[in-house]
């Protein structure tokens, strides 16, 4: 998977504010550039016969600006549309596009709407959240719900976090090895991680994850690094029940 443009995910005003408004606009150009290939897009894909949305439009589309992007501007459109017509689309797709996060900017969000009609956009984002998950990322779903303590567990990696040529399910786990940012309660922000696919070590943030993996969840490669990280961390004695290095 290919890398993309940067998708700036603040607010105009946030922007001016830490001096980065000439990133908001780059990224403003290209949201409404998206928006206009995806209609043209609904277009090309329009069968007349049917009525309906030929399969393989969402792919052309996302070859071009990504998951990111295009997922970003439909959650704009729906965001934008009066709440008589957002409960229109399907409610898959509705679920789907409130776990992006759209600042408001006035008028500015406006520009990148989808116009289209209700049927067919709903058709072009059911398209593009197959695809999605055709990837089989994991998400919140897969996760432990509430304020958890991170440290000595498996960690799912936000997507949102990694570019895009990085999605895969390999490069979304990681084993919380210590920070302060591992305490729910703790001002730290510090994560420090090792991933389970490829080993690398790691300094994230506790808000660039989504979670605590659910057991249930956990693959057996992901399992068989786990027992390699974790194996030194057992050879020692125990004192007060905690294993001595």
């Amino acid at each position: 998977m290919a890398d993309f443009p940067y998708l700036y995910p603040y607010s105009r005003m946030d922007a001016k504010s830490m001096h980065e408004e000439r990133k908001w606009w780059d990224s403003f150009y290209q949201n409404v550039e998206c928006a206009r290939n995806i209609e043209k897009a609904i277009n090309l894909f329009f069968d007349e016969n049917t009525e309906q949305l030929k399969p393989g439009c969402a792919e052309t589309v996302l070859e071009k600006w990504g998951f990111k992007r295009t997922r970003f501007v439909l959650a704009n459109t729906l965001a934008q549309e009066a709440p008589q017509y957002a409960c229109q689309f399907g409610q898959e797709n509705q679920d789907w596009c409130k776990t992006v996060y759209v600042p408001p900017d006035g008028k500015s969000n406006h520009y990148f709407v989808v116009d289209r009609g209700i049927m067919l956009t709903d058709a072009f984002i059911a398209q593009t959240r197959e695809a999605y998950q055709a990837l089989e990322l994991f998400g919140p779903e897969h996760c432990n719900s509430g304020a958890l303590d991170y440290e000595g567990k498996v960690l799912v990696l936000s997507p949102d976090t990694l570019r895009e040529s990085c999605w895969s399910a390999s490069n979304m786990l990681w084993y919380g090895e210590g920070g302060f940012g591992c305490s729910p309660t703790a001002s730290g922000r510090a994560v420090y991680a090792t991933c389970l696919g490829d080993g690398e070590q790691a300094r994230w943030n506790r808000s660039d994850f989504i979670g605590v993996l659910k057991e249930e969840f956990l693959p057996d490669w992901a399992r068989e690094k786990l027992e390699e990280i974790q194996a030194p961390k057992q050879d020692g004695p125990s004192m007060g029940g905690m294993t001595q290095i």
